[in-house]
Order: structure tokens, then C-alpha cells, then sequence
């Protein structure tokens, strides 16, 4: 089976000590979205799950260690994504490889995932740039009672009356929980959209219900996205989220309605 339940996930485990791409665990997409009443075979979004690796390491031609970072890129359509602690365990077992070149450690890795994701996975050494100055207007200075934590509610989410508008919202609130370790996931969400102006207010509680969601980040995401155009129907939308570090990683799920640019990858302060 593949499921986190059948793998080592949550448990634990001793760190490689050798390459290991068997490491890797896929978790299928198709079953989350249908669980959301999203078709797999008819996707309502393009978009991206970009991955910040801290923690890498390997050895040159001479044996000599080096280290560095990388950015991959894991498309919206692969037929699977890839757990966050496999991808840890995986990178680890890097420790102890020679590779002639950068390059080749690139190869190698992308070779792997996308073997596990079943779709094209990008890799590149080095990190996207800290974000200086946000664009956008922020939710979290709201004064409102919230005392609804989970699970994702839907029916907060509106619209005011007015013609359209382009926006772009973002908050620092959106929290859930791994589905498999139970530990916390934070991170910023930013929407950008043009259509009739989102009631703010109700935009924040429903983000707040995440907070004692268990889900997985690019699953967050696609259940955020879908409600946005379920409810407030925008003609165009855009939902990325980034996520804080864990385990040397960070994962930024982006989702939009087809045509939309892809974000400018930047990184925030918290990441």
C-alpha cells in the first residue's frame, strides 16, 4: 500500500548512510482531490510545489565534502508528491556520494524525484532571493472574534457588492497540522485575484479553520484554491502558499486558474 501508514514516516529512524533514492515516498495526488470533489482528469489550475532544500551536502571527484542549497521545482500534475521527510532522509543519503560536478548532483536528484513523482521535477543549486517589500494588503490586522479552529469552513467565504477589482491579499495566520506527525505547519498565504471584492473578514476566519487542520501543504493549497472559486467565483486566481522551514525544507505550493503568470519565487523572513 501506498500510504503514509505503510511507510516510516512519523517513526523513528536511523539517518543513511548510503544512497538510498528508495527513500523517496510518493503519496498519490488523485485521492485528497477527490476527497474535494476536484477531478484529477480535468485539473482546474496549473501551477507548481516549489521545494527549499537548506541541507545538502556531497562529495567532489577527490572526495572532499562540499555543501550547498537547491530549488526544485515538482509540477502540479505529477500523479504524486512527495513527502517531506522522505525527501530529507533522501537528501541525506547524498552525505557520502562523489559526483564529478554541481551539475551532476542536479541530475541525479532530479533524476530521482521524478522517477517517484512521475513528472519532470526541476533542480537547481542555490535559493530565490528574501523578499524585501510585500506587495498587497494584509488580512491579520483585522479585529475580529474567532473561536472557530477546524475543520475548514467554507461558509465564511463571500463576496461584497461593487464591481470588480484586482487585488492582492495576504496573511501570515494560515496554520495546520502534518496528517502524519501531527506537528505544525505555518506559513504566509497570499492571493492574488480580479473579480468581486472577497469579504475580507470572512477570508481570515476561513483561513483561521485551517488551524487545527490535518492536511498536507500542497493539499492545503488546492482545497484553498477550490474553495475560493467555488464561492467567490474570481475570474482570475492565484494562491501561493509559503511555508516555514522543517527538517531543512520549506515547500511553497502555488495554484492558479490557467493563464495566470507564476509568482516571482522570493523567499519570506519567517523562511
Amino acid at each position: 500500500m501506498n500510504t503514509p501508514e505503510d511507510s516510516s514516516l512519523g517513526r523513528e529512524v536511523a539517518y543513511p548512510d548510503r544512497y538510498d533514492p528508495g527513500l523517496l515516498f510518493p503519496i498519490p495526488r488523485a485521492g485528497a482531490r477527490a476527497a474535494m470533489g476536484i477531478d484529477d482528469n480535468a485539473l482546474p489550475f496549473i501551477g507548481h510545489d516549489r521545494w527549499h532544500a537548506y541541507e545538502l551536502s556531497w562529495l567532489d571527484a577527490g572526495g572532499k565534502p562540499c555543501v550547498g542549497t537547491a530549488t526544485l521545482y515538482v509540477p502540479f500534475d505529477s500523479p504524486a508528491l512527495i513527502e517531506s521527510k522522505s525527501l530529507k532522509l533522501y537528501l541525506n543519503s547524498l552525505n557520502g556520494v562523489r559526483f564529478n560536478s554541481p551539475a551532476a548532483v542536479c541530475e541525479r536528484i532530479g533524476n530521482d524525484l521524478s522517477a517517484r513523482a512521475g513528472a519532470v521535477v526541476r533542480v537547481s543549486l542555490g535559493l530565490p532571493d528574501m523578499q524585501q517589500h510585500r506587495k498587497g494588503e494584509s488580512l491579520d490586522g483585522l479585529s475580529l472574534e474567532i473561536n472557530d479552529y477546524g475543520p475548514p469552513n467554507a461558509d465564511y467565504l463571500g463576496t461584497l457588492a461593487g464591481g470588480p477589482v484586482t487585488e492582492i491579499l495576504f496573511s501570515d495566520l494560515l496554520k495546520s497540522n502534518c496528517p502524519v506527525t501531527g506537528q505544525p505547519d505555518w506559513a504566509t498565504l497570499e492571493i492574488r485575484y480580479h473579480g468581486a471584492p472577497i469579504n475580507r473578514e470572512g477570508l481570515l476566519r476561513y483561513l483561521v479553520s485551517f488551524r487545527d487542520h490535518a492536511g498536507f501543504h500542497e493539499q492545503c493549497v488546492e482545497r484553498i484554491f477550490h474553495d475560493l472559486i467555488n464561492h467567490c467565483q474570481p475570474q482570475q486566481l492565484s494562491v501561493e502558499a509559503r511555508y516555514t522551514r522543517r527538517g531543512g525544507l520549506d515547500i511553497n505550493p502555488w495554484r492558479a486558474t490557467p493563464g495566470f503568470l507564476p509568482p516571482v519565487p522570493v523567499r519570506d523572513l519567517r523562511q
